[in-house]
């Protein structure tokens, strides 16, 4: 068995790269953790849960976890009775609600206060955009409900620390997911629910997290296990972190940073921009297997057997050309500051607020396409509604043709 850490192909550390980073805030980390009331809303993803585990050990006072994944729930629960060491939280619970759902409001209206809430709740996928159907899915999710989680937070009277997580995308967006979080950030700082919550709000943008759940990386994994020829784009970098780095990030942006924070880490395009298929090439060799290269997908679903049995694997490479890919990577736009925050690897970057009209338009647009089936949904309607407050994606979108379910 290799003895390095998976993730290490991706990322190139074999420790956090976070771990100073972490260490240097500990004491503020346990004032902000240690005796609180949290709520941990799509806790049970890979980010989600990656902070939870970062959560029970600084000693909250009581951790709800809500995901309408229930089999993720299960895991995560598992995972958290096999460390007993780490195990200090007597108020638990793990249920699985959509969070917006009524089921979701009438748990937070029978709970106590909370002191931090936490949301990873989103639909997250490029390939969400192939219809239009789910792509509307997508902006109810991580819009609308995100506007009815911090009203139902604001009925109850909450005054305590949000956070909700964003991504890299969301910086000069070329995908509706990537469109939808920008949109998010501006719902979670600038919208009139906002405003009805008095405590600080932060968010975070980072890298891919390797081997999370639903991603190329993974998918490595699974391909592997069925027998199956594993695909990556040719000439696309992209940066990585791993699932502990994940948590570590987030449980710092959701704690102490200043209040309209967005945390993103350090990185350098140079150092840290990794090839895709260079990650591809190390996953086969990590497990024994040198890379066959292939580029018709049907040569290479048929010679698996065939290049098993001399030690060798199918990679397909693929062009970078299906709808919402960006060639690159980016955590700020040119018009947006970066704030120091006393960190080796981690900065901020310093939101400015957008119009409150105009956000709470956006949604007020998604809000009525949900209630009337009448009307026809499409693409460049849903793009429209996006420009109303992030007029930009009209011309950073990019569209194609050809979409991820099109490929191997």
């Amino acid at each position: 068995m290799n003895a390095t850490p998976l993730h290490t192909i991706a990322t190139g550390r074999l420790s956090s790269l976070f771990d100073v980073d972490v260490a240097l805030l500990e004491e503020k980390l346990q004032h902000a953790i240690s005796g609180k009331r949290i709520l941990v809303v799509g806790g049970a993803g890979s980010i989600g849960s990656s902070t939870v585990l970062q959560l029970i050990t600084r000693m909250p006072k009581a951790l709800h976890v809500i995901d309408q994944n229930e089999n993720g729930l299960a895991e995560l629960v598992r995972q958290l009775r096999s460390r007993p060491s780490d195990w200090s939280v007597k108020d638990f619970q793990a249920l699985p609600l959509d969070y917006g759902s009524a089921a979701a409001r009438h748990f937070l209206y029978a709970q106590q206060e909370y002191d931090l809430v936490l949301n990873f709740a989103a639909l997250k996928h490029v390939r969400s955009e192939k219809d239009p159907f789910s792509t509307l899915q997508m902006f109810e999710t991580n819009l609308v409900k995100q506007v009815r989680l911090m009203t139902w937070l604001a009925e109850r009277g909450f005054a305590g620390r949000l956070f909700t997580v964003s991504t890299d995308k969301a910086a000069n967006p070329s995908s509706m997911m990537g469109a939808t979080k920008r949109v998010m950030e501006h719902v979670l700082f600038s919208s009139g629910a906002a405003r009805a919550l008095s405590g600080p709000k932060s968010s975070a943008r980072f890298a891919n997290v390797a081997f999370s759940n639903g991603s190329l990386l993974q998918g490595f994994q699974n391909r592997l296990a069925r027998g199956e020829p594993l695909a990556a784009p040719i000439d696309t970098r992209r940066y990585f972190v791993s699932l502990a780095e994940s948590g570590q990030i987030c449980a710092i942006a959701s704690t102490v940073v200043p209040d309209m924070s967005i945390v993103i880490p350090k990185l350098n395009p140079d150092e840290h921009l990794i090839l895709l298929h260079d990650i591809a090439e190390r996953f086969l060799k990590w497990h024994g297997f040198s890379p066959a290269i292939y580029q018709d997908e049907k040569a290479a679903c048929a010679n698996v057997e065939n290049e098993r049995s001399r030690g060798r694997w199918p990679l397909l490479l693929t062009p970078l050309d299906t709808a919402g890919e960006k060639p690159y990577e980016e955590f700020t736009t040119a018009a947006e500051r970066r704030a120091d925050l006393g960190l080796p690897n981690l900065e901020t970057v310093e939101y400015d607020l957008a119009s409150q009209a105009a956000v709470d338009q956006v949604v007020a647009e998604v809000c009525k396409l949900l209630e009337d089936p009448k009307t026809v949904v499409s693409k460049d309607l849903l793009k429209e509604i996006i420009a109303i407050v992030e007029p930009g994606f009209l011309e950073t979108h990019r569209d194609s043709k050809t979409y991820l379910d099109q490929r191997l």
